[in-house]
């Protein structure tokens, strides 16, 4: 991996470095940033793999965290709870989460088995981020909407072949 400021991964994460600060995305400018800085002082060939094997995990887990927080601090308890059980929205609400979960959860192998389809999310994902003000959450929904899509696809290639 090394330490090269000039190599092309450099390039690329200063492209966008730029590109982040002209949309004005403080997650992609942290992001970029971070990851430059563990590069730089020498580090990344111990975190780079850690973060690509266990990245999404920790996102999970700290999003995980951020939702569950409300509870913990007492502003979402069982009345809540109870009240929400009466709204249609939160019926909604609560078959999308599972529908959500399903489709991400069926994009897992995608990612770890399909390169060149993990590359088109990650782009996908960082041109959401940066230039439409998406969340860095695209790639594992992603991947589960794209392993969707291609059994469908798959699904009416065989039914006319």
């Amino acid at each position: 991996m090394g330490t090269n400021l000039f190599s092309q991964a450099t390039l690329f994460m200063l492209i966008l470095l730029a590109v982040a600060l002209l949309a004005k995305n403080q997650s992609l400018l942290v992001a970029v940033g971070f990851l430059l800085i563990i590069k730089w002082v020498g580090l990344g060939d111990k975190l780079f793999p850690i973060f690509q094997q266990k990245g999404i995990n920790i996102g999970v887990t700290v999003i995980t965290i951020a939702v569950l927080t409300p509870i913990v601090t007492g502003d979402i308890g069982f009345k809540q709870l109870g009240e929400a059980v009466r709204s249609s929205y939160a019926w909604i609400a609560l078959a999308s989460g599972i529908l959500v979960a399903l489709i991400a959860a069926s994009g897992i192998d995608l990612l770890k088995n399909d390169p060149h389809i993990t590359t088109a999310l990650v782009f996908g994902t960082i041109l959401a981020v940066a230039l439409f003000n998406g969340v860095a959450v695209g790639p594992l929904i992603g991947a589960g909407i794209a392993y969707l899509a291609m059994r469908v696809v798959q699904f009416f290639s065989n039914l006319g072949g």
